[in-house]
């Protein structure tokens, strides 16, 4: 078992079950022309995503790093024609690409698009007083996943659905004396988890194009 077979299944399933879309290649190939890192969601972890919104019968969903919009756009297409998709990016650059390609996508009056760093934007969001938000994607710099996860919890309500990507890192989650902040980072949020009131959560590793990493899933119970 190796990349290069995880990397044929994941195209097996996206050309078996997702038809080509014109905006989300675009949104890729807009991205990877500007330079931007590689890192956003494969089609099918896209689809899935999209899946759970709707599952969800989201309204309102929060998405915690923006990169070129491609993970967005696929959020944003689970929403009614009324529903807001609020997402946060601290580079202006990511922000720029990401802005055009919603708006090539067509989302632009569903997708709010904050640029600045999320640590300041996400308490001006739960001072503006809109609601509780019924999905959450955590997409950003691992070493403040903790940090993000308590906010989201402050923007949840009861039966929120809060997502955390990249949480098993290549394995490396398990190493307790690693020095990467990152996988730091993320052992701090599974030791939060387990300690959390209030919510109901598990984690799931997943293997494809992008490697060997997984997701967090936490329902908000009360």
């Amino acid at each position: 078992m190796n990349e290069k077979l995880w990397t044929a299944v994941d195209e097996y399933i996206t050309e078996m079950l997702l038809p080509a879309d014109a905006a989300l290649e675009a949104a890729l190939e807009a991205s990877n022309a500007a330079g931007l890192p590689p890192i956003a969601v494969t089609p099918a972890q896209g689809k899935f995503l999209q899946l759970l919104a709707r599952l969800q019968g989201a309204r309102r969903v929060l998405e915690i790093g923006t990169l070129g919009g491609y993970s967005t756009i696929w959020l944003a297409r689970a929403l009614p024609a009324d529903g807001k998709l609020v997402t946060l990016e601290v580079n202006p650059q990511f922000a720029r690409i990401a802005r055009e390609n919603i708006l090539r996508a067509g989302l632009d009056a569903i997708v709010d698009l904050r640029l600045g760093s999320a640590l300041e934007t996400l308490p001006q969001l739960g001072a503006e007083g809109h609601g509780a938000f019924d999905f959450i994607f955590i997409d950003a710099d691992k070493q403040n996943i903790p940090k993000y996860f308590e906010f989201a919890c402050q923007l949840s309500r009861t039966g929120s659905l809060i997502i955390v990507d990249n949480v098993v890192r290549d394995g490396r989650v398990i190493d307790a004396k690693s020095h990467d902040p990152d996988i730091q980072g993320i052992r701090r949020f599974n030791q939060l988890l387990s300690l959390k009131q209030g919510i109901c959560a598990t984690a799931i590793q997943t293997v494809g194009a992008k490697g060997y990493d997984g997701f967090a899933i936490v329902l908000m119970t009360g």
